[in-house]
């Protein structure tokens, strides 16, 4: 009702011209469908629930203009246009076009402040051990073949097959025989892919080939066989976990482990502004957060709406990434740069890099007992390092090679480019400022945003299969979390009075409308 009052609706039906054919039966407002998702999202609905909603609330109905007697629609149609939501990066123009009218209404705007964090989330799928892994794709391969090509199971299933995969895969902690029920399930999935032609395969069956290919091999007497670890397998980032979810992951951060994606959050944290509304929020695969920040800021830059300044932590910052986003966005990313990984920094003892002067002009290193470097190598093995080598008739004699070098060798300094190299450094002495201190400590607050998502709106759980449809959640959700922020801080307005009617005017010019017992103390 917030949004109907004052911004007259999110979006309009010219908004989604491109998402539909020119042909065909008309459909029925895209405008309102979006609208329904970010309430199905702001209050918990299931499609079921979402469309009684519009069939039966007043309020539903206020904010999707309708008619009071409209029945709505089925709930099937949500999920054809959550399916439209999630091609071509449509999520990502909803929640642009929202922001635009917000931007046009003075709630956001450009060149302030922003912060950005990520939390982990759930795929829709269950654990699967390797074994179960591989009976299951197995089972929802055959699935997928009785439904579209039945024929070609004529002469493979027998009562057998009934037994292993006639029913979803359920097996205790310690199967029996796990080694050799794998082996004979590679051997059905073999014999099935070999039935099935590449382009009579469907998505379950394309999904088996590929967990054949990370956890089977033929050896050299043509025999299938499990792989081991020195046969080499996928890493993390690559292995399947789920027949139905091909593209969840499995991911470790410090004690956390899960299998799913990455969601990044992005909100203003203006001082001056009463609302902190979220900006951007990307689902990616559990990659490094640095990977995920130039499609942030490429985001940001074509809705209009890049800080002057982006709070993120350590994850998030590079050297490189503070100079690209100074020089390409024009934006001062704010966090701590990771200190180095050599021993003497881990284990903060010894020289580290910062205790050698580098002269770029002269191109030499002189480390802090005097000595200067005898080689100075830019190979473009070692790019975009810059290597510094003393040579050891400097480094053995000195009584300070303890705590500089270990082993037989001289001392080795690697840097970055001149560039690079001062900006680091200027990084580093800015976080030892109170004022950068000060300024960071804004950064905090997206942690109750990302706890907002979770506990509130429950974004740690993916709805549904694959990253797409995933998406497509979390900026829903997005949406509807600014929506409810506007509407709880916005200022209530001064009660009004209703005009005088017609009759009423009647009244008082006579004189009658004081004896009424309405209108007595009044």
């Amino acid at each position: 009702m917030w949004v109907r009052d004052h911004l007259d609706g999110l979006w309009d039906d010219e908004d989604f011209i491109s998402w539909y054919p020119r042909d065909g039966r008309p459909g029925l407002s895209p405008a309102q469908l979006a609208t329904v998702c970010v309430l199905q999202f702001l209050l918990n609905l299931s499609d079921r629930q979402a469309a009684e909603a519009v069939r039966c609330r007043i309020d539903f109905k206020y904010a999707l203009a309708m008619e009071l007697d409209d029945p709505g629609f089925h709930h099937s149609v949500l999920t054809d246009f959550r399916d439209r939501l999630g091609e071509d990066d449509r999520a990502d123009h909803l929640l642009s076009l929202a922001l635009d009218r917000m931007r046009q209404a003075g709630m956001v705007k450009a060149r302030g402040r922003q912060r950005t964090d990520s939390t982990q989330v759930l795929a829709a799928a269950r654990e699967l051990t390797r074994l179960e892994l591989v009976l299951e794709a197995v089972r929802a391969a055959l699935e997928e073949a009785a439904s579209r090509v039945p024929e070609v199971l004529d002469d493979l299933v027998d009562a057998d097959w009934a037994i292993r995969y006639g029913r979803p895969v359920r097996l205790p902690a310690q199967p029996s025989h796990p080694v050799t029920r794998l082996k004979q399930a590679g051997t059905d999935a073999h014999r099935l892919l070999e039935r099935l032609p590449p382009r009579r395969r469907g998505p379950h069956a394309e999904a088996l080939r590929r967990i054949m290919v990370q956890n089977f091999l033929f050896d050299a007497r043509g025999a299938l066989r499990p792989r081991t670890e020195k046969d080499g397998q996928p890493k993390g980032a690559l292995r399947i976990v789920s027949p139905y979810d091909c593209e969840a992951r499995r991911a470790i951060r410090g004690n956390t482990r899960w299998s799913g994606y990455l969601v990044h959050v992005t909100e203003t944290c203006d001082s001056d502004t009463a609302v902190n509304l979220i900006t951007d929020i990307a689902t990616t695969g559990p990659t490094r957060d640095t990977q995920a920040l130039p499609g942030i800021h490429t985001r940001l830059r074509r809705r209009r709406l890049l800080p002057e300044q982006h709070l993120v932590d350590g994850g998030y910052v590079s050297v490189a990434l503070l100079d690209c986003s100074a020089r390409d966005h024009q934006v001062q990313l704010i966090g701590p740069v990771k200190a180095g990984g050599d021993w003497q920094s881990r284990e903060q003892t010894g020289f580290t890099r910062d205790h050698f002067a580098i002269d770029f002009d002269r191109r030499q290193v002189t480390c802090p007992n005097g000595q200067t470097s005898r080689t100075w190598l830019e190979a473009p093995a070692l790019a975009p390092y810059t290597v510094a080598r003393f040579h050891p008739s400097q480094c053995r004699p000195c009584r300070d090679r303890p705590a500089c070098t270990r082993g037989g060798s001289a001392r080795t300094v690697n840097f970055l480019p001149r560039r690079l190299h001062e900006l680091q450094a200027r990084n580093r002495a800015d976080q030892q400022d109170q004022q950068w201190k000060r300024l960071y400590a804004t950064r905090s607050g997206v942690e109750g945003t990302i706890g907002e998502l979770v506990n509130g709106h429950q974004a740690r759980r993916s709805r549904y299969h694959g990253l797409r449809k995933t998406h497509v959640q979390h900026v829903l959700t997005g949406i509807a979390i600014n929506i409810e922020r506007l509407a709880s801080r916005a200022p209530l307005r001064a009660h009004r009075p209703r005009y005088p009617t017609a009759f009423q005017h009647y009244l008082d010019s006579h004189g009658l409308r004081w004896e009424c017992w309405w209108r007595q103390g009044k």
